[in-house]
């Protein structure tokens, strides 16, 4: 029962503290104004705008994601080491496993928390739809319940800030995903004239799934940057955090492509001169063990899928969320390893 309050006051405490930072209310904002953009600037594609705002729009949500992860594990870990409160948990029977995978969980709620307004704000635009011609109706019911979700998330939050000291940040990234979804749901059930229509035939199943799987590759991120925060500083950890990522994402084009070309060599070769090991062999294994410690962004990323109007099969994402675990707890363990020999004295 220690464990479990310690982890859970830690976690909470990191969660509270996330939402407060500043920089949570500055990317929550650029992403909330990028995705509104992206559906104007759509409409200047010669073949299918709705398809080039579904890309923007969710690659929007996914980049201010990760680099928010980026900064929030810093902000929680690395400045608490350099401020040596650290020494306030650790110098208590609190385990480091105990504290690193309580500010994970902590910056990882916080940071689906923030990213959820964006998401939000991205899958009602989608409902509304890009303006391709000036003949289109704009869709007044999704203009309606978003400006109100936004009007009753800043003065709420603005209310609670001037009258009973609460963070504005905290609030508008606990309020805006909530009452953002909440505009999505009724926007689905009338159309550009206000008459009801079948909501089943608006909703996109695909796209909240695309999401949630874009979720589980920041929770991956999120434990990465808190594997790095464990020993480098700010700067260190959004580069190398980032450069992971961009790693991750063309880790077919890497390793795979490389993998194929070898194996298909090797067997070739082997057929005809018989199995030998060589140099070749050497650096089939090299991309193999980089291409399985490396973590595949790639296979969360299902946007050409939904875009090509193709069901993503059950199968696939029960591959996947293991995967995700899988890469997570990895990252967990090395942030573990990293922090039980650092000084924080």
């Amino acid at each position: 029962m220690a464990f479990i309050e310690q982890f859970l006051a830690i976690a909470r405490n990191t969660f509270f503290e996330c939402v407060r930072q500043p920089i949570s209310l500055v990317i929550l904002v650029v992403s909330v104004l990028l995705v509104l953009m992206s559906n104007p600037l759509s409409a200047f594609t010669m073949s299918d705008d709705q398809r080039m705002f579904v890309d923007i729009g969710l690659s929007t949500v996914f980049m201010s994601g990760a680099i928010l992860a980026a900064f929030l594990a810093t902000a929680v870990v690395d400045q608490e080491i350099s401020n040596r409160t650290v020494l306030m948990v650790v110098s208590k029977p609190v385990a480091r496993m105990t504290f690193v995978i309580g500010k994970y969980i902590g910056v990882t709620a916080a940071l689906i928390a923030t990213t959820a307004v964006p998401a939000m704000a991205f899958l009602l635009v989608e409902v509304h739809g890009v303006m391709q011609t000036a003949a289109t109706h704009v869709r007044w019911p999704c203009v309606v319940f978003g400006v109100t979700a936004v009007v009753l998330t800043i003065g709420t939050a603005t209310w609670c800030n001037f009258f009973y000291g609460k963070s504005f940040a905290a609030i508008t990234a606990l309020l805006g995903g909530p009452l953002l979804l909440v505009a999505y749901v009724l926007s689905l059930f009338f159309d550009w004239d206000w008459s009801m229509i079948d909501a089943s035939k608006e909703f996109r199943a695909d796209l909240i799934i695309s999401i949630l799987l874009m979720f589980l590759s920041l929770g991956i991120i999120s434990a990465i940057a808190v594997a790095i925060s464990t020993r480098l500083g700010q700067v260190l950890t959004i580069g190398i955090t980032l450069a992971t990522l961009v790693l991750g994402l063309l880790s077919d084009w890497i390793f795979a492509r490389k993998i194929q070309t070898l194996e298909q060599l090797i067997a070739v070769r082997d057929a005809a001169l018989g199995s030998a090991f060589d140099m070749d062999h050497l650096a089939l294994w090299a991309y193999k063990i980089g291409y399985a410690a490396l973590p595949n962004f790639q296979v969360f990323w299902v946007v050409d899928a939904v875009n090509q109007e193709q069901k993503i099969p059950f199968d696939y994402i029960v591959l996947v969320v293991p995967y995700a675990a899988l890469m997570t707890v990895a990252a967990l363990a090395l942030a573990t390893a990293l922090f039980q020999r650092r000084e924080v004295g």
